[in-house]
């Protein structure tokens, strides 16, 4: 039997116990069937209820390159502004109701829930929609209905845009929110536009953001954590928009999103998703690609500004020691698709 190097055996048991826990889930079912299926499962996985306290997001959100940091949602920033509300991070303890302190938000605000929670009740202290933010930026937000935009976030026409790289982390909780709680948080409640034509709770913009912003490696982080009950802050059931945004398109149609359980081989598949992306953000103007080993084949490497224009494509690249360098890259939010023969791969990539 070929033996896999440690890093492919370690992210194949990752991506089978991330599936696994969808064993018990038909995931050949579609629209509101599925729907209903998944919303099933992590309902009845939810064995811990939460308090609404500052450590739940200490552990969550924390950056696993600075453990003194937490992310803050809608920010961007890497804090050389002068406008802390921009920041992308700050520090794990600065944490309160003033001037440049984070604070708790709650995507799903809870004066739009059907009816409203408070901070008391399961949905109000729901660790899957509950992210660190800037003060001052979480009072603009509000409860402001999201609408659709570019750029950073901010408010639009009385609505609020999450901002590029926020955007497809919003969409992802919301949906969540609807399958959690059903009718108390549903997506028309908090968004604008078109509703979508399979289920009339659910509003198409979502749809358009899930798929235009892939996950990132923080939801994968808080999703992880979350599910894990022996952790202190965990509660047992999982986000599976993040594990897999496919799953969105296959219950309410739209654009294709992500599909992270794509029909490659199960070694072609972790191989791609070991790929590592460094720095990110980067500060350099350039980024660093490496490859876990020789044995993976990639045919293609293009990077997107996030409104779909291609700044850089090779093909068959060639690495140097598993390692390929991107240069002169302009300051902004991108998309970097790797491909091999049978699969691929998304990634968000921040240059500052």
């Amino acid at each position: 039997m070929k033996k896999l190097p440690l890093l492919i055996f370690l992210a194949s048991f990752s991506l089978f116990a991330q599936q696994s826990y969808y064993n018990d889930v038909d995931l050949t079912k579609s629209g509101t069937a599925l729907r209903d299926e998944l919303a099933t499962k992590i309902i009845n996985t939810h064995t811990k209820v939460l308090s609404y306290g500052w450590e739940a997001d200490q552990a969550t959100d924390v950056d696993p390159n600075d453990a003194s940091k937490v992310f803050l949602i809608y920010g961007w920033e890497d804090g050389s502004d002068s406008d802390c509300t921009n920041d992308l991070k700050r520090g794990i303890n600065d944490n309160g109701g003033s001037s440049c302190d984070w604070n708790r938000e709650h995507v799903y605000p809870k004066s739009l829930g059907t009816p409203s929670f408070s901070n008391n009740t399961t949905p109000g202290a729901d660790g899957h929609h509950i992210r660190a933010s800037d003060v001052q930026r979480n009072n603009s937000r509000g409860n402001l209905l999201f609408t659709n935009g570019s750029g950073n976030s901010k408010s639009v026409s009385g609505g609020w845009y999450p901002g590029d790289e926020w955007c497809g982390d919003v969409a992802r909780i919301i949906m969540y929110m609807y399958l959690r709680y059903g009718n108390q948080c549903l997506p028309k409640n908090v968004g604008t536009g078109a509703t979508n034509s399979v289920d009339s709770n659910m509003m198409n913009l979502f749809l358009e953001w899930n798929a235009a912003d892939p996950v990132s490696a923080t939801e994968d982080q808080r999703n992880n954590y979350l599910e894990n009950s022996s952790n202190t802050y965990g509660q047992g059931n999982r986000n599976p928009f993040i594990d897999n945004p496919n799953l969105a398109t296959q219950i309410w149609g739209g654009p294709t999103a992500e599909n992270r359980w794509a029909t490659a081989s199960t070694e072609e598949n972790v191989l791609l998703s070991s790929i590592a992306i460094f720095p990110n953000p980067s500060t350099t103007r350039s980024i660093n690609i490496r490859t876990p080993n020789s044995s993976l084949s990639i045919i293609n490497i293009t990077l997107y500004s996030v409104i779909g224009k291609k700044v850089f494509s090779t093909n068959k690249p060639v690495f140097d020691n598993n390692l390929l360098t991107i240069e002169s890259l302009n300051s902004g939010i991108y998309l970097l698709k790797i491909s091999s023969k049978n699969s691929s791969t998304t990634k968000k990539i921040i240059i500052q």
